[in-house]
């Protein structure tokens, strides 16, 4: 695998990176099988409020970020969307159906980028070029989705989680931005970021673990990062940040990790987005000049 390109190393003040993977709580891969794709539209929405408040709380530090947005929830709130960009953030593509890579074949893939990407573009009127796979599930064994990126017009993929982890860990990663060489072209690839103790890596980057681990270990994820002179790819879910959601009727190891530190995780996201500057993928490849 390709090693950190030289053209990412930051030459003035650390910018790092923050994006939103723009969700419901019940599409959650997690909740796959008691909410299947057939019953979303019999839930209650919480998406577009979720998101404005983070929007609110972006805006409230001059922050920028990059919206991983499902092309499902395209559809039905383009004006979200359309807001989203007003504001001056970055829209990019969750997938369409939020459906694991892992559980594709390469031309259910390739139908479901086509998907996602058509309805984001009429949505916001511009072109999408970023991608993030549902549940980081761009993994060792399909590496095959890098190279229908290229072939469907994305210049950038946020998928890699360089951490060791069952479903979606790819210790093999490099912890910083690099590009990977495919057939069809070059694409860039932004993980998530880490903290590292010892020869161990550990997940700093957001979601889950800013809303149950110390928030120390997020903001030495970003310092290190800094230190490198890389910037931190940081992220959060809408229903992160809501803990009056309604409760699904999982096992007792998802309601752990979904429904633990909801009350707090919109103040400690406050507090990171305090420490650092925090941009769009997009915007920080304009200001660092990183060729498409």
């Amino acid at each position: 695998m390709a090693g950190r390109n030289p053209a990412y190393r930051m030459t003035t003040r650390p910018q790092h990176l923050f994006s939103v993977d723009v969700e419901d709580y019940f599409q959650v891969s997690a909740f796959e099988a008691i909410a299947p794709i057939a019953t979303w539209d019999r839930f209650p929405t919480r998406v577009d409020t979720n998101t404005r408040r983070l929007l609110d709380l972006l805006a409230k530090h001059d922050a920028r970020a990059t919206f991983f947005t499902l092309g499902w929830v395209a559809e039905r709130f383009p004006e979200l969307v359309r807001d989203i960009a007003r504001a001056g953030h970055e829209v990019a593509s969750h997938s369409f159906w939020h459906r694991r890579v892992t559980t594709l074949t390469a031309e259910a893939f390739r139908e479901d980028l086509r998907r996602s990407k058509a309805v984001l573009e009429a949505v916001t009127g511009e072109a999408i070029t970023g991608y993030r796979a549902p549940s980081f599930s761009i993994v060792p064994g399909v590496e095959w989705a890098w190279e229908i990126l290229v072939e469907e017009g994305f210049t950038y993929d946020s998928s890699a989680f360089p951490i060791v982890r069952p479903g979606y860990g790819n210790p093999g990663a490099p912890r910083d931005p690099y590009v990977i060489p495919t057939p069809s072209g070059p694409l860039h690839q932004y993980p998530l970021a880490t903290a590292s103790f010892g020869s161990m890596r550990l997940p700093g980057a957001g979601g889950g673990y800013l809303r149950m681990l110390p928030p120390a270990l997020l903001h030495r994820a970003v310092r290190e990062a800094a230190a490198r002179g890389a910037p931190a790819m940081c992220y959060i879910h809408p229903w992160e940040i809501d803990p009056e959601q309604p409760r699904l009727a999982a096992g007792w190891l998802t309601r752990v990790r979904h429904y633990s530190g909801l009350a707090t995780a919109l103040p400690r996201l406050d507090a990171l987005l305090a420490s650092a500057a925090f941009t769009s993928v997009r915007d920080y490849r304009t200001s660092h000049a990183v060729a498409a």
